[in-house]
């Protein structure tokens, strides 16, 4: 299915690997130019480098997303490259859960001000497409009590009622916005796969609430991302996907 992409420009932040990676290579292939950030050097070079052998502009810089100036300047400067902002994919998260002020601290800088930094930033280059779009990446624990609850589940449900308001407000420029929920999401060097080497009866239980008998990869969420960004999405604002293999049960 050709989804509309060709020509058209993506900005992911923590677009070097799991989620992010496997969105910016779907974007990638359906030949969108693609603009990443994330905090190690090597690990952007390599993925623009890849990027770049799929035949269209990519670019990349590290930063920390937490760094709002830094942020900005990494919008502006993809804009620059690339000639304009269609798709935004706000994915980076801190991932910090407990209940601590250090956890909640992190979860607001990372989770919630990069991707309201990064939104005001793109908007003057997302008010000029004709087929705009945000999506920022929350999570299951964002809309159900889960072992997440605390900081990192209360910023995901805020990031949930973020890309509502947003969507509403939006709407009359032509800017669509969504959610997108994952659940447990496993790939190498990710949270998931840390767990299972480190705390094995932890992720054998949390392997086995899910009905499929498996966790998620980062390829079947970029699909739910990618289309969500894309022009065949251009009547769907304001939801929130979850893609998490029936895991949840909140109706």
């Amino acid at each position: 299915m050709d989804l509309g992409l060709k020509g058209k420009t993506a900005l992911i932040t923590g677009g070097s690997k799991g989620i992010g990676r496997a969105i910016a290579e779907l974007f990638a292939a359906e030949g969108a130019g693609v603009a990443i950030c994330a905090r190690k050097p090597e690990e952007v070079s390599a993925t623009v480098k890849g990027l770049a052998a799929k035949g269209v502009p990519a670019w990349g810089k590290a930063l920390d997303v937490a760094d709002g100036a830094a942020l900005k300047q990494w919008v502006e400067g993809a804009a620059a490259e690339l000639g304009g902002i269609d798709s935004l994919v706000c994915n980076v998260s801190a991932i910090a859960i407990g209940n601590t002020p250090e956890t909640w601290e992190a979860s607001f800088r990372t989770d919630i001000m990069h991707s309201v930094n990064a939104v005001n930033a793109a908007l003057p280059w997302l008010e000029k497409s004709k087929a705009a779009s945000i999506a920022l990446i929350s999570s299951v624990s964002g809309f159900e009590v889960d072992f997440a609850a605390g900081s990192y589940g209360a910023i995901k449900a805020a990031l949930i009622h973020y890309a509502k308001g947003l969507a509403y407000q939006l709407a009359p420029k032509g800017i669509r916005v969504n959610a997108v929920s994952p659940g447990n999401t496993y790939f190498e060097g990710g949270v998931w796969q840390n767990i299972e080497h480190g705390n094995p009866d932890f992720y054998k239980m949390a392997l086995g609430l899910n009905p499929t008998g498996r966790m998620g990869t980062p390829e079947e969420v970029a699909y739910g991302v990618v289309f969500l960004s894309s022009p065949l999405a251009s009547r769907i604002s304001g939801t929130n996907l979850i893609i998490d293999g029936a895991l949840t049960k909140a109706v």
